[in-house]
């Protein structure tokens, strides 16, 4: 090889190299869609993840037909999580079972364990159980935010490693993970089973507001927490 041969390589080779890390930078950069939800208890602010597609261009297209506006939080168990998104829930009495109502149809599970998990404050979405559902679907609508708690090293690696043996090694727990719900909190019993699809990047004390409220023996609150609209943020 000649040493004029041996230089076109080489700087072939940072081109390609400059190129792999522009497109990799790009990626990570890319945009996020931002949506806010004005309940009656505040504003939530959440930032939509790009790794799950459907789920988000779902949840785009619901927020523009309006879907969600005047939907309440049916479904609030403290120090776990506030469920939205039952179209029954809009003009429901008080005291009626919700939970069961959707636009008519399912989202492909987009499960991407570990790299998105339930820490506290994730968006995800709701679904039928395993023994009906074993392909994980999701709920075309109904959608849930994680407030969880935070664990000991010991509680989280009981959990852990139930969840890793009960998964016959399909689901294993990294430890900046399990150090994230050790110190934030979260629900790490649904990851790998539930499809995270997003972030609250403002308006935490808002969640935490709603999951402390008086619920029914159905875990709906006595006093109805509603969407009062659901916006895209440009």
């Amino acid at each position: 090889m000649t040493s004029k041969t041996h230089h076109t390589m080489k700087k072939l080779l940072f081109v390609t190299l400059a190129v792999v890390l522009s497109l990799t930078a790009n990626a990570k950069k890319e945009k996020r869609t931002t949506v806010e939800l004005l309940t009656s208890k505040g504003k939530i602010t959440i930032e939509l993840y790009n790794e799950t597609p459907l789920h988000r261009d779902n949840f785009i297209k619901l927020i523009n037909e309006k879907f969600y506006d005047n939907l309440l939080f049916h479904r609030v168990i403290a120090d776990f999580m506030i469920q939205g998104g039952d179209p029954d829930s809009k003009e429901a009495p008080q005291g009626n079972a919700l939970g069961e109502g959707g636009p008519g149809y399912t989202v492909p599970a987009e499960i991407r364990f570990p790299v998105l998990f339930h820490k506290r404050g994730v968006l995800a979405a709701a679904r039928e159980g395993d023994i009906t559902n074993p392909d994980r679907n999701s709920s075309g609508s109904q959608f849930y935010i994680v407030w969880g708690k935070t664990f000991t090293k010991e509680e989280i690696n009981n959990i852990t490693d139930a969840i890793e043996k009960h998964s016959n090694g399909s689901i294993t727990f990294p430890e900046n993970i399990k150090k994230h719900y050790m110190r934030y909190g979260g629900t790490p019993h649904l990851d790998g089973s539930y499809t995270v699809f997003g972030e609250v990047i403002k308006g935490i004390e808002t969640v935490n507001a709603i999951q402390q409220v008086d619920t029914d023996s159905n875990d709906r609150p006595l006093e109805d927490i509603r969407i009062l609209s659901a916006t895209i943020k440009k």
